[in-house]
């Protein structure tokens, strides 16, 4: 039996269509996918029969669950650094092509959205949410850090939710994906199949949208934004605890959750997501993009990384023994380190 292609790349009517499709995979992405939808978004820029670019994927659960994170693990356990960042490089000069696509750039995502997934479809114009869309960036549960340009992103939403949704790898669905910005538009999961027809053809795409949008429904972080825009818009990661402790006392349960949250998570990855946030707010692009490169070099190379796979993905435990344990214990010149400039290895972008 010939082997499904991991990613189909074809062009209908008047839109480049991309098929991601390793739904049993939950359409992580892999090198050979990274390249392919490169190559064909470089080939649609030129074409000038294609007039937008149409994302989907296959299967109901998931658009795309994030980098094939096991197989990075792998490679970097038998000391292939080199392959590791190689897929990571390829990837953010993707993440790149696409923010500064001059085309009309549709993601038509109705599952799981996490990690590279959000990297090849947040910053395209059209993010379009179906009902069992699914947003998260969970990777300080990892030992990693939030991605794919989440430093250009996440802190330019509103009221510090993109800071809380960095450090906690919280889940949020259509409404509150609509409401902070991460998704344009929401259309019913039951006529995405209609919508990807409907942007074949020539018709504005706005006028097509217009055709398929609909309520939400209500949000459920509607009642919290309050409290993440004061606790987690506070100046430094000690005034974000301190904040979401004294509410926490005080009889605020989103806080005390919130906490518990963040007791799990890796004190390492949590202080250089924190970090990538405040200097995001001011890099462009690029400069976010090549701030992330700087950081996973380092990351491939930390026992952080390893440990928070082993327990998550392949041992399942839940029980990572995160070092230092504490973010009380994780030093200011550490996490400096992730940030400083790669030299002759800085990630190469086009202006």
């Amino acid at each position: 039996m010939p082997q499904e292609p991991e990613i189909i790349c074809e062009t209908r009517g008047a839109a480049g269509v991309v098929i991601l499709n390793r739904p049993k995979a939950l359409n992580a992405l892999s090198l050979g996918m990274v390249r392919e939808l490169a190559r064909a978004l470089d080939a649609w820029e030129r074409d000038p029969k294609v007039t937008r670019i149409v994302l989907t994927a296959a299967g109901e659960k998931a658009f795309c669950a994030g980098g094939d994170i096991r197989a990075l693990h792998d490679l970097g356990r038998a000391g292939n650094y080199g392959e590791m960042l190689k897929f990571w490089g390829e990837e953010y000069v993707l993440n790149a092509h696409i923010q500064r696509y001059p085309k009309p750039y549709l993601s038509l995502i109705d599952g799981i959205v996490m990690g590279g997934g959000v990297g090849i479809s947040l910053h395209g114009g059209y993010r379009i949410a179906g009902e069992r869309y699914l947003f998260a960036m969970p990777e300080v549960g990892i030992g990693f850090f939030p991605d794919v340009g989440a430093t250009y992103a996440l802190p330019r939403l509103p009221g510090a939710a993109g800071i809380y949704l960095a450090l906690t790898g919280d889940r949020v669905g259509a409404a509150d994906a609509v409401a902070l910005g991460l998704a344009t538009h929401a259309v019913p999961s039951g006529r995405m199949a209609e919508l990807a027809d409907a942007l074949a053809g020539r018709s504005a795409v706005d006028d097509i949208l217009a055709g398929f949008t609909h309520d939400p429904g209500p949000e459920r972080l509607a009642a919290d934004r309050a409290t993440i825009a004061e606790c987690f818009g506070a100046p430094d990661l000690p005034a974000i605890f301190d904040r979401l402790e004294r509410k926490a006392k005080a009889g605020n349960g989103f806080a005390g959750k919130t906490l518990q949250t963040l007791s799990v998570k890796s004190p390492t990855s949590v202080a250089i997501a924190f970090e990538q946030m405040r200097r995001g707010a001011t890099l462009d692009f690029n400069e976010a993009m090549r701030t992330e490169y700087r950081i996973v070099s380092r990351i491939a190379r930390s026992p952080e990384f390893y440990e928070g796979v082993r327990a998550v993905v392949i041992d399942k435990d839940h029980a990572p023994r995160w070092q230092p344990a504490s973010l009380e214990a994780v030093k200011p010149e550490a996490i400096a380190e992730y940030f400083a400039p790669l030299g002759a290895d800085e990630l190469v972008l086009e202006p």
